[in-house]
């Protein structure tokens, strides 16, 4: 009956999630279009990416906001009760998203790539990430990090702390590198939070758990909502907006569910990208020579001819097979 009830809870939030992404993005999509929030394709794929040249960005306000109105309209209708996990998850969200608007709006008004420096995107990431540790440790939580399967709690004492900005920082850096080709961010995105949802309604100990897991269902809803427009060909795209946002409040989830090392594997596409780029920038300035075509890896399967559809399928196979060995080797056995 439990298991019914939690089930029944996950495909209402899904739905609502889903429903007023729709209606936000009719909405928003227009009036970045009027306000000029275009799309400036980077020079290197200047030939592959002309089409895409205008195209709206800052989309990620369209997930973000139904989010938060599914929330609201939860907890009015008494479905849902505010906790604390959920409070510092919030503070994530809004505080990486803030970032990304700001990046966003930079780009926008310059008329080029630049938008906040690399240094000021760090600073800023960095004191949201403070943020979130100095709330998760006052609230009693231990410096552990657990292996679930061999029911296995290692105590790492202050190094704890620096992991979890490292994760926070990483994760949301990843979504962001990936974000690259149309659908591909959002669809592994969907794929990584609806394994978060399964995970934390697992996770019985945690204060408001099935709140968190509503929060996880709500934004897969409010991702195909967004993901409606944003697959190619797409008439807007997340951005910054969207893809720190995403990424940091993944590292959040994976922190509060003490599920940290699973992310590597629920994430595993957004890890591989990431490697890619660090590969590419090192293995240059050792050997002045490129170790692929192009970074992050998705363009180097463009350079190599595939086609941007295929690309998105393919990582998105990998993505679900990735989160499905999580579930089952950190969940379930």
């Amino acid at each position: 009956m439990k298991t019914m009830l939690l089930l029944s809870k996950a495909v209402f939030a899904l739905m609502i999630g889903f429903f007023i992404s729709l209606i936000c993005a009719l909405l928003f999509i227009p009036i970045l279009k009027k306000i000029k929030a275009e799309q400036t394709v980077n020079s290197y794929l200047r030939e592959a990416h002309q089409k895409k040249q205008g195209t709206p960005t800052m989309g990620g306000i369209i997930f973000i906001i139904a989010t938060m109105i599914s929330m609201l309209l939860l907890y009015y209708f008494e479905k849902i009760t505010f906790n604390y996990p959920i409070f510092i998850i919030f503070i994530t969200f809004i505080g990486y998203g803030l970032i990304g608007f700001i990046d966003d709006y930079l780009i926008i008004k310059r008329h080029n790539n630049k938008g906040l420096t690399e240094k000021q995107k760090l600073l800023f990431q960095l004191i949201i990430s403070v943020i979130f540790f100095y709330l998760f440790m006052i609230s009693g939580n231990e410096p552990l990090l657990w292996i679930h399967t061999f029911h296995i709690k290692i105590d790492i004492g202050w190094l704890y702390g620096v992991f979890i900005l490292f994760l926070l920082l990483a994760s949301s850096n990843a979504v962001n590198l990936t974000d690259g080709l149309d659908g591909l961010a959002g669809g592994l995105s969907v794929i990584s939070y609806l394994t978060f949802g399964m995970i934390a309604f697992s996770t019985g100990w945690l204060e408001g758990y099935e709140t968190v897991g509503c929060f996880c269902f709500i934004l897969v809803g409010a991702l195909l909502g967004f993901l409606v427009f944003n697959v190619s060909p797409a008439k807007v795209f997340m951005g910054d907006t969207g893809s720190l946002s995403l990424g940091a409040t993944l590292g959040a989830l994976a922190i509060l569910t003490r599920h940290e090392l699973l992310l590597i594997i629920i994430g595993i596409v957004f890890v591989i990208e990431t490697c890619s780029c660090i590969l590419q920038r090192y293995y240059y300035k050792l050997t002045h020579k490129r170790l692929f075509p192009m970074a992050p890896l998705h363009h180097s399967f463009e350079k190599k001819g595939w086609n941007e559809r295929d690309i998105v399928k393919l990582f998105w196979i990998i993505g679900l097979f990735g989160s499905m060995i999580a579930l089952a080797f950190g969940v379930w056995l």
